[in-house]
Formats: structure tokens, C-alpha cells, sequence
């Protein structure tokens, strides 16, 4: 982890296309942080979280797909295969990122630093299983962690209050 991270502004990230993006961009925003794959039980959720982006993107919300293969091996495509189910089969439009590591010795430091920072269930800060949903304030605080099976909407509450 970068040991100067105060914020998730301190990290960036490759998108599907290979582009960097660093987070540093979204400052001011509030941030919906969520490892994705595309097949699992919960990829569906992929809808809700394109509907809460788009109820809320004019407000500031901006929702972050992170594909992460590590829960099953329920991502294992290319990143031009993700990007083509993600707009195929959910209209997505949030920025997707290339696929990382969340979890263990290969975690990307924006995992490790968000894991650190707000505890699972029982206080854990492993990621459990696909759509472990981070909510970042617009100063780049992460402040509510979210369980897979939380559906997007069931966040409104929480997205508001920081809006």
C-alpha cells in the first residue's frame, strides 16, 4: 500500500482500454467502488448499479467497476470480452477498470488501502466474494462498506447523504 495514501486520490488504476486513470480525476465526487465478474450470482447486479449511476451521476455519484477474477474464477475474460458484456448485456456506462487482485499479496494498493480503511463483516477486511461495495465520500474517504448481497438501490439511503 502507499504508505502517503490519505484518500483513494492517491491511486489510479488501468481502465478496460489499457488507458491509466487516476482517481485523482473523480475528486469531488462520490464514489460507488464495486469488483465485478461476469459470471456470478450477483452479475446482475451490474443493472442496479447502472440504474443508481444514472439516477445519481448528475448529482455527483460516479460508480467504479473493478473485474476481478479472484472468487471462482468468475471473470476470466479479456478485457475486450468484460467491456463487451458489460455494454451488451447491461448498458453499462460507468468507467470499468482492467481486471485486479483484491484480495492476498497481489491486491491492488487501492483494495488494500480501502480494506484498511473500512472493516467487513466481524471486522475482517478480506473481500469476501464479487460486488463488495465501497462507499467513498467526495474527499475521498472511504465511509460504508457493503456486502455482495446488498442490491445497489438498498444504498440510496447512504448515496444521499453524501450528495
Amino acid at each position: 500500500m502507499t504508505v502517503a495514501a490519505t484518500s483513494v486520490y492517491s491511486f489510479s488504476a488501468p481502465l478496460l482500454d489499457g488507458s491509466e486513470c487516476a482517481l485523482s480525476s473523480f475528486a469531488g465526487k462520490v464514489l460507488l467502488i464495486v469488483n465485478t465478474a461476469s459470471r456470478c450470482g450477483f452479475t446482475p447486479q451490474y443493472a442496479g448499479l447502472e440504474a443508481i449511476y444514472q439516477e445519481y451521476k448528475d448529482r455527483g455519484l460516479v460508480v467504479l467497476g473493478f473485474p476481478c477474477n479472484q472468487f471462482g474464477a468468475q471473470e476470466p475474460g479479456s478485457a475486450a470480452e468484460i467491456s463487451e458484456f458489460c455494454q451488451m448485456n447491461y448498458g453499462v456506462s460507468f468507467p470499468i477498470f482492467a481486471r485486479i487482485e483484491v484480495n492476498g499479496a497481489g491486491a491492488h494498493p487501492l483494495y488494500q488501502y480501502l480494506t484498511s480503511q473500512v472493516a467487513g463483516f466481524l471486522g475482517t477486511e478480506a473481500i469476501k466474494w464479487n460486488f463488495t461495495k465501497f462507499l467513498v465520500d467526495r474527499n475521498g474517504q472511504p465511509v460504508a462498506r457493503f456486502a455482495p448481497q446488498t442490491l445497489p438501490a438498498e444504498m440510496a439511503a447512504d448515496i444521499e447523504k453524501l450528495l
